[in-house]
Parts: C-alpha cells; structure tokens; sequence
C-alpha cells in the first residue's frame, strides 16, 4: 500500500447502536473506492470488516477492525466498532486513536441507546463527529423524524446537510441543503441534477433554517446578521462548517443507503473537506526521563513515538499491535523502546491491517494507523518511543467487568490449554479478567455481559480446541459468632506405644472485627499447657476457621482464649493440642449463638430518570437498601445502595432489559452482615448436600 503524509490521513470511527448499518457502511465506502470488486453482506458473511467465525455466525461485530479506505487521494481509516454493549471495550480501545466519529443511526428505527452512548463518548474525548442516516431505501425509513429527535436532544449543534427525495416509495435522489440543489441517480447509478420536488420545499425549508441557525451560532457576526434577515453565501457556510465541524460545536447530518450505495460518494467527500487531519489534533504525553510533558501533537519530524491501542492474538495468523504514529515515521527495522517493559527491539516489519489482511508498508507517517508483528512482551495501551526520548501517553480508560461466572474445563487434563488461552484472549480483550477465589475453590471470569461470556466460550472452543463450562459463581457466605462460650476438649488416643494428649480450655466471644478471621490470647497459670503448645493450639485454630460448623464457610470474628488445660509428660504432642483446639472452636462456636455472615456489595448505578421507578422497585424485591439518589439535571439520576452479593448475579442483564440498555452499573465489596434466617437456612441445606456428596465420592 501507498505510504501517506499525516496531512492526507483522516482517523474515522463508526459508532452507533448494534444493526444500525456500521459494517454495510463500510462495505459500501470500500467498493466505490476500488478497494473491493463486490460489495459483501453480512448475512452472506463476506464483508471485509466482520471476519471472525463468531462475527459470521452471530451476524454482528464483535471485534474493532481497521478498514483503510482511499479517496481522492487521501487515506480514510475507518475503524468498525462494535455496537453491542458486551464489547464496549473495543469501542474505548478505537475511540482513543480517532480523530473523527461518524454516528451511524438507522433511519428505520431512529435514535436508540447506542446513538445516545456513541454521542457521549464523543463528548468525552471532544470528538468531531457526523451524524449518517442508513437504510433510506426502506420505505418507513424517516429522515426527518431522526433529525428531529436529534435537535431535540442536542440542539442547534444538529446541522442537516440533505434531505431524501422519494417517489413510488422510493428513495431515488437527494436534496443538497447548503447548495439548495437537488440530484438523483440515473439507471447506472450516476448523479444527475434535477428539480427540488415541490412537496420538498417546505422540509428544505425547516432544514435550511436549522443549518442557518447552526451557522449564526458559530459568530457573534454571523448571529447579527442571521438576526438582520441576511443569507450566508455557500463559501461562508462551507468555511463555518470546516471550523466548527472540526472542533464539534457543529454536527451535520446526512443520509444514505449502505445497500444501494447510494450517498456513499458524498459522504467520502464530507470525510476528507470537514474533519481534521492528525496535525489538526493535539497529542501528548509525558516523558519519563525529564518527567516534562511532552507535545507530540502528530509531528512528523519530532522523534518517533507510537501507542498500542489494540491487539490481535490469533493461533492460525499470530499476534498482532495494531499502534497510531503519535510523532515521527516509523520505518522497517526501526529500533523501538518500551518502558513499561524496558525492553527495546527492532519492529522488524510494518504493516497495515484491511479488516484481517495485513499489508505491508515501508514507513508509517505520524498520525496513520498501523500494525507490529510479534512485538515482545508489549501489551495494548503500552507506549513505544526510543531510549532517548522515552514517552508515555496516557492510558485508554477500559470499562471494568462486572458479570462473573464460574467455569470449569469440561475435559479433564484441559486446565493448562485453557488458562493459555485464556492469557491469549485477555491479550485481545481487556475487559475479560480472571480470579482465582481460592477461599472458595473455584475459578471466575469476568466480562461487561453474559453475551461476551458465551462468545468467549465458542471462541475457546472453536479457535482453541479446549471446553469450559460455565455456571453460577459460588457466593463467599461465611461463619461467627453472637454469643459467647466457655468450652473444652480432651484429645487422647492410644494406640499402642506413645499415645497422643492434649486437652484444653478455652473461652470464645466475638472479637468485634470482622477483618480478621480470629484473634488468639492465653491466660494459662501454673504451667497448666506448657508454653510450646501455644503455637500448636493456634496452628488448629488456624485450621478450624477455614471451615466453619455451620456450612463449611471460613470464620470470622472470633476472640479465643486459652486459660486452662493439661498435658502428659510422655504422651502430649503439637499435633495432639493442634487437634484439641480445632475441635474445641467447632464445639466452641456451636454453643455461642453461631450465624451466616453475606457478603454486601457498594452498588452505583447510572441510568436515565424515566427508568428510575423501575430499578428502585426491583432493588426493594433484592433487599437492597438504597442510600442515596442524585439527579444530575440532564435526565440522568446517579442511585447508591447496598445490595448483597448473592443478588448480583445476572444483574447486568436485569438492568438492561429494566432501562432498554441505557442502564449502567458498578460495585464493590463493602463489608459482611448477618443473613436472613431463611436465606441461612437454604445455604446450610445447599451446603450440607453437598459435603455429603463429595464425600459420597
């Protein structure tokens, strides 16, 4: 592929809801450019940008490819996003290296959750963005109603720059709003001037005056005239829309149809005249060595700078760092160092990905979107700079997994290939995480929703050979006490030769701490137990409070006092008074007023007000007990409470279905509290047919 200046690249993201028309969009662009012969459909699974098997099959993005397309002498790198909550990760991951969004909205179903999500993330990094309505083939397509409904969320920044022509139900040309000139296309599919339809002029009108005012906003010169009566010329609109698209206080709107690729070629020219090139953009980062911040703002003759923010692990194509040139040009064989890792070598080659195609290059200039091969020990969000000039960039802000299942391989003897394929996978995905809750012998895995989980797993399976399951995560309930005991135990056993002896007496009431599993003193006088049993009767402590009398839950809480006892000269033994101790804690527990302790979560969720009725009800079915609700006066109320843990699970998903995905939510651990009598009840009844199973075996 051609090598391209920063000032001939443009960095584009494709956002919206899941199904808007994303991937057909880009299939669309990339064939009237002449990077493909056919256009692919994703029901046919041939498009360039969905490639993986679970992407063909599942008929969605999964995944953020890079799709470079040229036009008029200029590279567009289109980055194809996700529109499906479960990989917000990738989204966050392609956002921080754009420098320009397109908002895909489906002129069928018009503004949903997504539109709304992909708007607010462009606030959140300040992004220039065009609003692109697909599906105007579709006869109950409304381009009118989306861009209503967007000037009723977001004002006067909504410029429409055309309008759909129909006729017989369909659609068969557009309006130019800035020029006031209408074309429609011919039976070859080329663009010929026409007459604006009568019945056009008065919606010509209704978006004239909204582009109008768009424009007066942008001058205080511009307002007094609109104000006095006065027409911009189409210079003066074109240039206010350059300045004031690129920096986004601006938002055209323009509509097309992906399949019939009709309104692709002006939105490539929109492309290349309103949004900023790289140079156009700011970019910087710290260096390490002088601790100064250092202003790498695309610069193609500052020293060589990059950031990882993607990478692709593949066991048939290998792995992958897809980087943006913050500064510099790289070039083969470039020596490059990392000093997360410190670690330095050369990139060897370079390439540029075409949805899973990657093309090599010579160079890349600052600002244009490549790929590294087998970079070591490099991971995504890392900095690449060189040793001289060592910088680090900011690292891009994934989302935390919050929905946890346990899993397990489902074949025996799989537990090495899974874990290595699951490094593999967290590689790609950084909102896939895995605990190991040794308290409560099982594995976790965590993702942003069940949906990433179950693709995660036929990804194992398809792209890994191994097999897990997946079930409901064990909840870590644990064991103390109220009441207070007095008890004690005489451990003696004979058996031929030297016997085994221990007895104590010990005192047990809570310690008020519930950080702290127990705390052990003695009060032993006379030499009652000798001194060097102490450390045996707290080593059975220490063994006794891993499992609880009541369910096998570990303990908690517990103050314990050795103040008597006896020992035999011949016969006593650490191992004999370990015994004893662990023996009187159980005994100990079961007579001061034992209980289940539940773990409580710190739960925050965000959600818009008119769900807010909803979600509250259902936390009162959940025994939350909510603590706070704020509103932030944009529609969106902020709720806290405390919630136990065994309420979480599948909570992502009933706050989803609650608040039509708009929804989001965050927690912790807070602390423990005593569970309910009949929610103690089913977790010993649960507990004790299991021990007694495993026991079976």
């Amino acid at each position: 592929m051609e090598v391209f200046t920063t000032d001939r690249i443009r960095n584009v993201v494709l956002l919206g809801h899941g199904g808007a028309g994303k991937t057909s969009l880009v299939e669309a662009m990339a064939y009237l450019s002449g990077m493909t012969t056919r256009m692919g459909k994703i029901s046919d699974g041939n498009t360039i940008s969905d490639f993986d098997k679970e992407e063909i099959k599942r008929q969605f993005s999964i995944h953020t490819s890079v799709v470079p397309v040229i036009w008029d002498n200029t590279k567009i790198n289109f980055l194809d996003t996700p529109g499906y909550f479960d990989f917000v990760g990738e989204v966050e991951e392609a956002v921080s290296v754009a420098d320009a969004a397109i908002i895909v909205v489906s002129g069928k179903n018009g503004i949903e959750v997504g539109t709304k999500k992909a708007w607010d993330i462009c606030e959140k990094y300040n992004l220039p963005r065009m609003i692109f309505v697909t599906e105007m083939d579709i006869d109950n397509a409304s381009f009118r109603q989306v861009v209503e409904d967007l000037q009723q969320l977001y004002g006067k920044r909504i410029a429409p720059f055309h309008l759909p022509i129909r006729e017989n139900e369909k659609f068969v040309g557009y309006i130019n709003v800035v020029r006031k000139s209408a074309q429609r296309w011919n039976d070859k599919g080329e663009v010929v001037e026409c007459e604006i339809p009568e019945y056009s002029q008065n919606n010509l009108g209704i978006c004239t005056d909204a582009l109008m005012e768009a424009v007066a906003e942008t001058s205080e010169e511009f307002m007094e005239r609109y104000f006095n009566g006065d027409e911009f010329s189409e210079n003066e609109i074109r240039q206010a829309l350059r300045v004031n698209v690129a920096d986004a206080s601006m938002v055209p709107v323009s509509m097309g149809s992906s399949i019939l690729a009709q309104g692709m070629y002006t939105l490539l020219d929109d492309i290349i005249k309103y949004f900023p090139s790289p140079d156009k953009r700011s970019c910087t980062g710290i260096n390490a060595k002088s601790n100064e911040v250092y202003s790498a703002d695309y610069d193609f003759s500052k020293p060589k700078s990059a950031y990882i923010f993607k990478t692709i692990v593949d066991p048939f194509i290998g792995k992958y760092s897809l980087i943006k040139v913050n500064s510099g040009v790289l070039k083969t064989d470039d020596l490059l160092f990392n000093h997360h890792r410190d670690t330095e070598g050369r990139i060897g080659k370079l390439y540029v990905m075409c949805g899973s195609k990657p093309q090599e290059v010579p160079e890349l200039h600052a600002g244009d979107i490549g790929a590294l091969a087998k970079l070591s020990g490099a991971m995504t969000t890392d900095s690449l700079s060189t040793r001289a000039n060592p910088i680090l960039f900011i690292r891009t802000s994934i989302s935390e997994p919050y929905t946890g299942m346990r899993y397990k391989a489902k074949n025996k003897g799989d537990e090495d290939k899974i874990s290595q394929a699951l490094q593999k996978i967290m590689q790609e995905d950084l909102t896939i995480k895995t605990v190991n809750d040794s308290a409560n012998h099982q594995t976790l895995i965590y993702g942003i929703g069940e949906q990433q989980l179950e693709v995660l797993v036929e990804t194992l399976k398809n792209k890994y050979k191994v097999e897990i399951e997946l079930s409901r995560p064990k909840v870590a309930f644990r064991e103390t006490i109220r009441g207070t005991s007095d008890v004690e135990y005489k451990y003696k056993k004979q058996s031929g030769g030297h016997g085994q002896y221990g007895h104590v007496k010990m005192r047990f009431s809570p310690s008020g701490n519930l950080e702290e599993a127990y705390e052990f003193s003695q009060e032993v006088v006379g030499g009652a137990v000798p001194k060097n049993f102490f450390p045996a009767v707290e080593k059975g402590l220490q063994e006794g409070v891993q499992k609880g009398p009541l369910a096998a839950y570990p303990v908690l809480g517990i103050k314990a006092v050795l103040y008597d006892g006896s020992y035999h000269a011949v016969d006593s033994s650490e191992m004999a008074f370990k015994v004893a101790a662990r023996e009187a804690l159980k005994k100990g527990i079961l007579e001061a007023k034992p209980v289940l302790l539940e773990p409580i979560a710190s739960l925050k969720i965000t959600l818009p007000d008119v769900y807010t009725g909803d979600v509250m009800g259902d936390l009162n079915k959940k025994r939350a007990r909510v603590l706070g609700m704020t509103p932030d006066n944009k529609g969106t109320t902020e709720i806290l409470a405390d919630i136990p843990y065994i309420e979480l699970y599948g909570y992502g998903t009933r706050l989803r279905s609650m608040t039509q995905g708009s929804g989001d939510f965050s927690y912790q651990f807070a602390r423990y509290e005593q569970a309910p009598e009949e929610v103690a009840r089913v977790q010993m009844e649960e507990r004790a047919s299991k021990l007694a199973s495993e026991e079976d075996k």
